[in-house]
C-alpha cells in the first residue's frame, strides 16, 4: 500500500465547479458510507454548496434512533435466572447493533459523525456492560453529532457509560479519581500536554467529584451525591473558586477556546480530508487554522465548520481523493450502498460481525484513545481477512440473485450504454464506481478487462468497437454470461489496493 503525502495546496475558498461523478462519489464516501449509482447521478451537476447544505440540514433535523423497549431497564427488569438474563442482554445488544448499523448505512452525515465521535469521546461497552447505558450513550452521540461541541462535552461526561468507563463513579471528594479529568483534557478537548498541567488535572478531578450514586440493583443511572463532592476551593486553568462540574466545562471553554478549536479541527480534518495534517508539502495547517477560527467564532457549533470544509476547494482537490484507507465499517457498508444490491438485516448483521476480524468492533474501540485508523487497518492478517470476507458477501449476493449483477453494470454505464457490446466500457464504469480514481496503471486495467472477458471465444464475439471487424454477439443487456462476468470482476477488484481506499 502506497503511503500518501499530503500535497493539497487548495484553500477554503468555495468549490465553484458543478460536481462530476468522481467528486460526487468522493463527497458521499466521506460524508457517509458512500451511495448508490442513482444517488451519485442525482448529485452530478449540482453545486457543492447546494448539496452540502442539503446534507447538513438533513443531519441537523434528523431524529435519533428510536429508543428500544429496554432503554431504561436496570437489573430488576431481567429474569432472575442468570442464563436467561444473559441471553436477553445479548439479544438486546444485537438488536441495538442492527438498528444503529442500519442508521449508519442510510443516514449519511449524521451517523457518519456519531460514529466518528464514538471514536473520540470514547467508551467501551465491554467495560461497563449495561445495555441501557449503551443506548443513552449512542443517543447522546446522535443528538450532538452536528450540534454544539461544548454542550456535547458537558453531557457526554455525565452519561452513565462514561462515568463508569473512566471511573467517575469512584471519584469521591475525599479520595478523588483523576481518570476522567485527565482524558477530558488529553484526549477529548485539548490534546496531550497542550495548555494544561498535572495540577490542573488534580484540581479538576476534585471539581468533578460527587457523581457516585449508583443505586443497589446495578444498571441504575448514576446521579450526584452532594456528600461525595469536594466543596473546597480549586484552581483550574488559572481560575480559583469552589468549582463543580458545570464550572469545569465553562472554565475550559472560556480559557482555552483556541486550543480546543485547533485540536478538534485537526481531528475532523484528518478524518474527513487527509490522515496526514503535518506534511510540509501542502497547507493542511492553514486549513485547520481557518476551520478553528470558524469554530470559535460560532461558539463551538460543529455545523459551520463542516459546512466550510465540505464546500471548499481543499476538500474537492484531487490530492484529497482516494487517500484514506477504508475502515472495516467503510469496507462493508460502502460496498452494500455502492452495489445497491438487495440486502436485509442479516446482511447488516454479517457486516457488523465481520468487522472485528479486521480490527473494528462496534461499541468497543481498542482503548480510550480509540482506533488509530488509516494505516492501522492494513497488515497481513487484516488484508487476508478483507479479501476472504468480502468474497463471502459477493458470493452471497450472487447466489441470491445473479441478475442484480447485470443491473449493477447497466446502472454503472448509464442509459446511453445500457446495451453496449463493448466490455471495455463496462469494466471502466464498474472500476470507476468502486475506486476513487480508477486503477493505477494500464496493465492493471488490462488485467481487470481480462478477468471480465471470456476466454476461448471467437474474435467476433465482442463488438466491432472492441475488436476491429466482425459482428457483435455479446451485449450487456441480454447476454447470459454478464452476471457471472460482473461477479468475477468484483472478486478481482476487491483484492486491488485501490479498492481499499476512499
Amino acid at each position: 500500500m502506497e503511503y500518501f503525502i499530503n500535497c493539497n495546496t487548495s484553500t477554503l475558498a468555495p468549490y465553484a465547479v458543478p460536481l462530476d461523478e468522481q467528486k460526487a462519489a468522493h463527497l458521499y464516501r466521506r460524508l457517509g458510507f458512500s451511495a448508490s449509482v442513482e444517488t451519485i447521478n442525482a448529485a452530478v451537476g449540482q453545486s457543492a454548496t447546494a448539496l452540502v447544505d442539503t446534507l447538513i440540514n438533513e443531519a441537523l433535523a434528523m431524529a435519533p434512533t428510536p429508543a428500544p423497549l429496554w432503554a431504561d431497564w436496570d437489573n430488576t427488569n431481567y429474569p432472575a435466572d442468570d442464563d436467561l438474563a444473559r441471553d436477553m442482554r445479548r439479544a438486546q445488544v444485537q438488536e441495538w447493533k442492527l438498528a444503529y448499523g442500519n442508521d449508519m448505512l442510510n443516514n449519511n452525515l449524521r451517523d457518519r459523525l456519531s460514529f466518528f465521535w464514538s471514536n473520540h469521546l470514547v467508551t467501551e461497552f465491554r467495560v461497563y456492560q449495561c445495555n441501557s447505558f449503551l443506548y443513552h450513550y449512542i443517543n447522546c452521540l446522535q443528538r450532538h453529532a452536528i450540534g454544539n461541541f461544548k454542550d456535547f462535552v458537558s453531557e457526554i461526561g455525565l452519561t452513565s457509560a462514561m462515568l463508569y468507563y473512566l471511573d467517575g463513579v469512584y471519584n469521591n471528594g475525599n479520595n478523588p479519581n483523576e481518570n476522567y479529568a485527565r482524558e477530558l483534557y488529553e484526549l477529548f478537548t485539548l490534546g496531550e500536554g497542550n495548555a494544561y498541567t498535572e495540577e490542573d488535572i488534580i484540581e479538576t478531578a476534585r471539581a468533578l467529584s460527587g457523581y457516585t450514586e449508583r443505586g443497589e440493583e446495578g444498571c441504575m443511572p448514576v446521579t450526584f451525591n452532594p456528600e461525595r463532592h469536594d466543596t473546597g476551593a480549586k484552581t483550574i486553568l488559572g481560575q480559583t473558586g469552589n468549582w463543580g462540574y458545570d464550572d469545569v466545562i465553562d472554565i475550559l471553554f472560556n480559557e482555552r477556546p483556541n486550543e480546543i478549536a485547533g485540536f478538534i479541527c485537526k481531528k475532523l480534518y484528518e478524518f474527513f480530508v487527509h490522515p496526514d495534517s503535518n506534511d510540509d508539502a501542502g497547507n493542511a495547517q492553514t486549513i485547520i487554522s481557518g476551520l478553528a477560527t470558524t469554530f470559535v467564532a460560532n461558539n463551538f457549533d460543529i455545523a459551520p465548520v463542516l459546512s466550510q470544509l465540505f464546500k471548499s476547494e481543499h476538500f474537492f482537490d484531487d490530492e484529497a481523493i482516494g487517500v484514506i484507507i477504508k475502515s472495516p465499517m467503510d469496507y462493508y457498508f460502502n460496498f452494500i450502498n455502492e452495489t445497491n444490491f438487495t440486502y436485509d438485516d442479516s446482511t447488516v448483521d454479517s457486516a457488523i460481525d465481520a468487522c472485528p476480524l479486521l480490527g473494528q468492533e462496534l461499541f468497543n474501540p481498542v482503548d480510550v484513545a480509540g482506533w488509530q485508523r488509516d494505516r492501522q487497518w492494513i497488515n497481513t492478517n487484516f488484508m487476508i481477512g478483507r479479501w476472504l470476507t468480502i468474497e463471502v458477501f459477493i458470493a452471497s449476493f450472487y447466489q441470491n440473485n445473479p441478475e442484480q449483477f447485470r443491473t449493477l453494470a447497466m446502472d454503472a454505464v448509464g442509459p446511453a450504454n445500457s446495451n453496449t457490446s463493448n466490455p471495455q466500457i463496462v469494466v471502466e464504469a464498474i472500476i470507476n464506481k468502486f475506486t476513487p480514481k480508477g486503477l493505477l496503471t494500464q496493465a492493471d486495467f488490462d488485467n481487470a478487462l481480462s478477468v471480465f472477458t471470456i476466454e476461448d471465444v471467437p474474435e467476433n464475439y465482442y463488438g466491432p468497437d472492441y475488436i476491429a471487424g466482425g459482428l457483435s454477439l455479446w451485449m450487456l443487456a441480454v447476454s447470459m454470461e454478464v452476471p457471472s462476468q460482473v461477479y468475477l470482476l468484483l472478486l478481482h477488484l476487491s483484492r486491488q489496493p485501490e479498492f481499499q481506499l476512499k
